[in-house]
């Protein structure tokens, strides 16, 4: 079974940092979002991963990921030239995957479900295609799944008027039947070519498709809320694994929050932080607060208190709970 990881997408809800980086390597707990989606791949024994991207932005990603060494793992590197959808990234890649099984991924979501049940699925459950659901709050922004008597009978994209709060959660398992699928099918009202047209056409067409929902922690990193969200989260989790967090240089009689992660090349002093924070390396903070942020590389800040922020070197984006 192979592994495929799309992550071509432009990222413009998470403007301007997307602007200078992937949108899938910004850093959720001080790792690059990617990162976790190779791991995810790695811990159900897959070695041989496609990651689709733009062909500008290779260099950018060998520069961070390399070959897969880090991971013991092969990574092939392709390309979406246009934003043309998820179906469309599938087409680039198959002749990569050939006739394999594989697992796919969407580079900018991060999911704290093992992908056992979706690998098994196509394994073991003789099925050509499964699909990870979860609940989400606001179902008219992703693929939305309506399941009747344990099946899916029909998936939408997008939807004005969702018929479940079922989403999918950016993971997928398939046969090499999906590709006849997406050279099927023809582009959206959106102009794309959606994915979840691709697998209802294998519904319609009596293909064995099967789901597992999920009730870990999910999250979309595709906007400033869900980012910050997505920090939250997994700094928890670090926290109920006991997972050594801070191991900053530090100068301050103020405690740190158990639920920080502060890169051990910066520096503080007399600066509380916390709860909720990540600060990544070579950053100088001077009598600040600083709670529910992401304090990016090389930043300096002084004499400022801040509550649900993102900062960079040369830019700032605040959550539209704190606006």
């Amino acid at each position: 079974m192979k592994g495929l990881i799309l992550c071509a997408g432009k990222g413009t809800r998470l403007q301007p940092f997307s602007n200078v980086t992937s949108k899938v390597l910004i850093p959720i707990a001080n790792k690059p979002l990617l990162f976790y989606n190779i791991e995810k791949l790695l811990e159900i024994g897959i070695q041989e991963i496609g990651i689709v991207i733009q062909q500008a932005h290779e260099p950018l990603f060998k520069s961070i990921i390399g070959d897969g060494e880090r991971w013991g793992v092969s990574i092939t590197y392709l390309y979406q030239a246009k934003a043309l959808g998820i179906a469309d990234a599938v087409k680039q890649a198959e002749g990569f995957i050939r006739l394999d099984p594989f697992i796919l991924l969407l580079g900018d979501n991060l999911i704290d479900q093992t992908l056992t049940d979706l690998r098994d699925s196509i394994l073991l459950g003789q099925h050509d295609g499964a699909l990870l659901l979860g609940e989400v709050e606001e179902p008219q922004h992703y693929g939305v799944a309506e399941i009747k008597e344990q099946h899916i009978v029909r998936l939408e994209e997008k939807p004005i008027h969702p018929k479940s709060n079922l989403a999918i959660m950016g993971a997928y398992a398939f046969t090499s039947k999906i590709f006849e699928a997406v050279h099927a099918i023809t582009p959206s009202k959106r102009g794309e070519y959606e994915i979840t047209d691709a697998i209802q056409r294998l519904i319609e067409a009596h293909f064995a498709i099967s789901y597992t929902i999920t009730y870990e922690s999910h999250t979309d990193v595709g906007t400033i809320d869900r980012w910050l969200e997505a920090n939250r989260w997994v700094l928890q989790k670090f926290a109920s694994e006991n997972a050594p967090l801070s191991e900053q240089t530090i100068d301050s009689t103020n405690p740190q929050s158990p639920l920080v992660l502060i890169d051990p090349s910066s520096h503080l002093v007399a600066s509380e932080i916390g709860p909720f924070t990540t600060i990544g390396p070579h950053v100088y903070l001077e009598n600040c607060h600083i709670e529910d942020c992401i304090i990016l590389e090389g930043v300096s800040l002084k004499n400022v208190s801040l509550k649900g922020t993102i900062v960079s070197r040369d830019y700032w984006a605040q959550s539209a709970r704190e606006a």
